[in-house]
C-alpha cells in the first residue's frame, strides 16, 4: 500500500468534484462472452463460481484505478485487491467470505474453496472486516439481469468497487454472462471500466492460459 498525492493526479479536479457528491458511484452492466471459458472449465471439471471469481479479481488487479481507495482524507493505492464475496448458506441465507488473491489459479481455487466451506453453514453474518483492499463481489445465478445497484455507505466514503454476475444464457452459438461493475467516480471513469471489461474478456477468451 502507498499514499498518493492528490495534487499530482491528472484527474485532481475530477477526484475533488466527484468526492464531494452525495451519490458518487456509477454502474455499468454488459454481457461478456464465456463460450471458451465455460467449455474449458466443464472439460476440466473446474468450479464455475470460483473460476469466474478468479477472472474477475485478476482483471481488476490489472487496472490501477481499481486498486485506489479513499481512506478518510487520504488517497491510497493497494498493491493487490482481494475478493470479498457472498456465499449462499442454509435457508437461503448468505454470508460474506474473504479470500486473498493469489495470481496462480490452482492456489487461489484451493484457498477459495476452503474458505467457502468455513462460512457457508454459519448462521450469523460475517461482517467484521475493516479492510479496504477488497472487491465486493456477488453472483445472482438465478436471473440474467440487465441492471443492478448495490448498497453503499456514505459516511465514511465507501470507495470499494462492486462486481456482480448473473445467470449465463445462450445467444446463438455463444454463451453470455451478464456482468456488472459499480465504482466510485472520484477514482474510476467510464474508460477504466471499459478497460476492465476488455481485460476480463481477454481472460475468458483464453482460459487455457489463465486457469
Amino acid at each position: 500500500m502507498k499514499f498518493i498525492d492528490v495534487e499530482s493526479l491528472k484527474r485532481k479536479d475530477h477526484y475533488n468534484y466527484f468526492k464531494s457528491l452525495d451519490s458518487p458511484h456509477f454502474n455499468i452492466c454488459a454481457n461478456v462472452d464465456i463460450t471458451n471459458f465455460y467449455n474449458y472449465i466443464k472439460k476440466n471439471n473446474l468450479p464455475f463460481f470460483v473460476s469466474v471469481l478468479y477472472a474477475a479479481t485478476k482483471a481488476a488487479n490489472s487496472i490501477k484505478e481499481f486498486k485506489l481507495r479513499i481512506r478518510g482524507d487520504k488517497l491510497i493505492e493497494h498493491e493487490f485487491v482481494n475478493p470479498s464475496f457472498t456465499v449462499m448458506a442454509k435457508d437461503e441465507i448468505f454470508n460474506f467470505c474473504e479470500v486473498d488473491f493469489l495470481p496462480e489459479y490452482k492456489s487461489f481455487k484451493s484457498s477459495a474453496l476452503t474458505e467457502i466451506e468455513k462460512v457457508k453453514n454459519a448462521r450469523t453474518l460475517n461482517k467484521d472486516s475493516n479492510r479496504d483492499d477488497l472487491l465486493y463481489m456477488t453472483s445472482i445465478p438465478w436471473i440474467s439481469f440487465t441492471s443492478i445497484t448495490h448498497p453503499i455507505s456514505l459516511s465514511p466514503a465507501d470507495s470499494i468497487p462492486r462486481i456482480a454476475w448473473g445467470k449465463y444464457f445462450n445467444e446463438g452459438t455463444t454463451i453470455k454472462l451478464p456482468l456488472s461493475v459499480q465504482v466510485h467516480h472520484a477514482l474510476v471513469d467510464g474508460v477504466h471500466v471499459v478497460h476492465y471489461f476488455n481485460n476480463i474478456q481477454q481472460i475468458l477468451d483464453n482460459p487455457e492460459n489463465e486457469l
